[in-house]
């Protein structure tokens, strides 16, 4: 259990009490996420007691009949949320001297809040690299949704794909892919808004769709991903509408060259920033290294970007059960983009892409 994991780690570091905020690590310990907007939705850990989600009394119902088996304790709208988890949490131990905390999802106003109900506790320890660290590392029930979530993409990219006609814009191909994924696979949730770039847009590696319009003879660059059973997926493919250029194919076939090189490299006991380097040397050395401007990947999971980071620089080793993308790009302002993206698993014989469309250079027929 991932929550006797957080429990370990509080004994083995002397801390009383784990306070978790982000509803992502919420759902990672839990099996149960919601959106609580201005309200309170946390997590409460403790090294010898038992643990207890705190929530609006709106989600008590749909916590308990959640994956979480443990305590719940719901308030009301009335109710000093604050006052009633220091109720909670002296009920369950007397020891709450020394906190651990998510820093990375605490906000100032929260942390006031807590500490004038614990005036005399130590909120100095972080949470946050223990649970980026064991994260990290993907279970067979995680590698699962995971999979599924890639197969959901490489549906997403074949609407999009027949979408492309003269004149019409981005927003609508968006518009066209998100719909049928609801409409078709139930996905009612996107991991990140779905880019569509066509032409010279494509060159600004994440600018969002916009009412610019398919055109004949260009390179049109999809990044899309859904969430499944809240694990997510992210991919880009680049396709060519129309005749591409000879300059095109060119930038295509080095671009291609490099992710498929970087991922036949990839395994255990290398570093991210020697994988990063096994794509960047393939296009700094074709002439187009300026126009490579961002990292080789990161890391997949609960959420669309984690650790670890695929980039020059970074030592981290990576090991069998990471999950990361490799996606090199060329970006060349004021012609075309060309990005291809796969996430996948690390393992002993190498990496598992989750997503399988073709990155032979796809030439769509102009269509009116």
């Amino acid at each position: 259990m991932n929550l006797d994991k957080l429990q370990n780690w509080l004994q083995e570091n002397g801390m009383d009490v784990a306070y978790v905020s982000s509803p992502t690590t919420i759902n990672y310990f839990t099996g149960f996420i919601t959106d609580p907007e201005e309200r309170i939705f946390k997590l409460f850990a403790f090294k010898d007691a038992e643990p207890f989600l705190f929530c609006p009394a709106l989600n008590y119902e749909e916590a308990k009949a959640s994956a979480w088996d443990g305590d719940v304790v719901g308030y009301l709208d009335s109710e000093d949320p604050w006052s009633k988890i220091a109720e909670e949490i002296k009920k369950r131990t007397k020891d709450y001297q020394n906190w651990a905390v998510e820093k990375n999802g605490l906000t100032v106003a929260h942390y006031q809040a807590l500490h004038a109900q614990f005036p005399d506790s130590d909120f100095s320890k972080d949470l946050s690299d223990f649970i980026a660290h064991i994260r990290l590392f993907k279970t067979e029930s995680e590698l699962v949704k995971l999979r599924k979530a890639g197969e959901e993409a490489d549906f997403a990219f074949q609407i999009g794909f027949e979408a492309l006609r003269n004149g019409v814009t981005e927003r609508a191909v968006v518009s066209q892919i998100e719909y049928q994924l609801k409409l078709q696979k139930g996905v009612m949730q996107t991991s990140f808004d779905t880019i569509v770039q066509a032409g010279k847009n494509a060159a600004n590696p994440h600018q969002g769709p916009s009412m610019n319009t398919v055109q004949p003879n260009e390179l049109v660059l999809f990044d899309l991903g859904t969430m499944h059973e809240g694990y997510a997926s992210d991919s880009s493919r680049t396709v060519a509408y129309g005749e591409p250029t000879d300059k095109m194919r060119e930038i295509y076939e080095v671009n291609r060259t490099a992710q498929q090189a970087a991922i036949d490299a990839a395994k255990p006991g290398m570093t991210a920033s020697e994988l990063d380097g096994v794509a960047r040397k393939i296009i700094t050395d074709a002439g187009y290294g300026e126009y490579f401007i961002h990292r080789l990947g990161h890391g997949i999971g609960m959420e669309v970007h984690e650790f670890p980071s695929i980039a020059n620089g970074n030592d981290v080793v990576l090991e069998e059960g990471m999950c990361f993308s490799i996606e090199p790009g060329i970006y060349i302002p004021g012609f075309a983009g060309v990005r291809i993206e796969d996430c996948g698993v690390l393992t002993k014989d190498g990496f598992k892409p989750f997503t399988h469309t073709s990155k032979e250079l796809k030439v769509l027929p102009v269509k009116e």
